[in-house]
């Protein structure tokens, strides 16, 4: 049965498409998916992120749990409110998904992981946290919305109390903070999956649609599935079960610099990873533009001096004006690299990734 946020409501008045995404009805798009991109790279857009489950762990232990489940290392949060990125592995190294956790407290982590594998994370932490006992609370209760584009921290801020908004202001980034919002408590992290400065607000799902409002209201406008993913593709972030599963190591989904491997810390699945480093990684992600008239598709074939690929994620960039896309081809040196389109063989060029930053175009990305 197809899930629903507490927002479907709301996003079906306002005309929203909506379609089945893991499991969930969300809204693709308010009309203009191009339009939604812009409003986002140019001024302050919103998204429905409640599908994402909020976990909090809690124990004596859980810092020391945490360095055995994660690939980063969680020793690297000192601070409260500090945020890490980091992939949950299987013991042969692949990813089980990738998430952000936070300190909140020694005895007290939060953990966001992905909508669509939830019901195999979750399982996966209650095993793993047994020896620790390490309780694992899910948050049902709790919505999620993300607020993004150069002006969505002040529009944000704007609806706080003077003590708030000084907070959220402050935040650096990876960090979060907890404050009183107009309509409840808010868990705000200066985080996000669009390349774009803003926040990602924890909320009562009780005043999730009064947050939206006022945010509608503070001139931030709704984006839909749709332009989250142009937007995140353009700032080279991954997207699990497109360009990394269980299948795929971190060094493989261009996560190296995601594992920790600090002296000391036996995480799950370090041994092949510290096997493949020594050996060679066998698959490497890149990223390509193509400069001629087309689009690049998930699944295309990428031909190149060390063998054959596939696109992972593509698609026509609206701030580049042409296709771009993250491809996983064989290790080794690439020379000439082309892709398969209806049989056709186009030239591509591989650049270095993010593809846009804070909506400007990266170094090497347009000639």
């Amino acid at each position: 049965m197809t899930k629903s946020t507490i927002l479907n409501a709301t996003h079906r008045a306002r005309g929203a498409r909506m379609v089945d995404f893991g499991g969930w009805d969300m809204p693709l798009n308010y009309g203009s998916q191009i339009e939604e991109h812009h409003l986002v790279r140019r001024d302050a857009g919103m998204f429905d992120v409640s599908h994402m489950t909020v976990v909090d762990l809690r124990g004596p232990q859980v810092r020391a749990f945490l360095r055995k489940l994660f690939a980063n290392s969680v020793d690297k949060l000192k601070t409260p409110g500090k945020a890490l990125y980091s992939c949950m592995l299987t013991e042969q190294g692949g990813v089980i998904d990738d998430l952000i956790v936070y300190f909140m407290a020694e005895d007290f982590f939060r953990v966001v992981v992905n909508a669509a594998t939830r019901d195999k994370d979750i399982p996966w932490i209650e095993t793993q946290a047994k020896a620790f006992d390490v309780a694992v609370h899910e948050r049902p209760e709790l919505s999620m919305i993300a607020v993004q584009g150069p002006n969505a921290r002040s529009k944000f801020a704007s609806l706080l109390s003077a003590e708030g908004s000084s907070a959220v202001l402050a935040l650096g980034r990876f960090a979060a903070v907890e404050v009183q919002g107009p309509h409840g408590p808010l868990f705000v992290a200066r985080t996000g999956y669009t390349g774009e400065d803003g926040f990602e607000v924890i909320v009562p799902e009780s005043s999730a649609v009064a947050l939206w409002e006022s945010l509608e209201s503070a001139g931030v406008g709704p984006a839909g599935l749709g332009a989250r993913d142009t937007l995140r593709l353009e700032a080279g972030m991954a997207l699990y079960g497109q360009d990394m599963d269980e299948s795929v190591s971190p060094f493989e989904a261009g996560l190296a610099w995601t594992v920790a491997l600090d002296e000391g810390r036996e995480f799950i699945g370090r041994s092949v990873l510290e096997a493949q480093k020594a050996a060679g990684v066998p698959r490497q992600m890149i990223g390509i533009v193509l400069d001629e008239k087309g689009v690049l598709r998930h699944g295309q074939a990428i031909h190149c001096a060390s063998g054959q690929g596939e696109i992972l994620s593509g698609t026509f960039s609206p701030t580049l004006g042409r296709a771009i896309a993250l491809a996983r081809v064989p290790g080794g040196e690439l020379g000439d690299v082309t892709v398969d389109i209806r049989g056709k063989h186009l030239p591509v060029r591989v650049v270095k990734y993010p593809f846009v930053r804070e909506g400007q175009p990266q170094a090497g990305v347009l000639v």
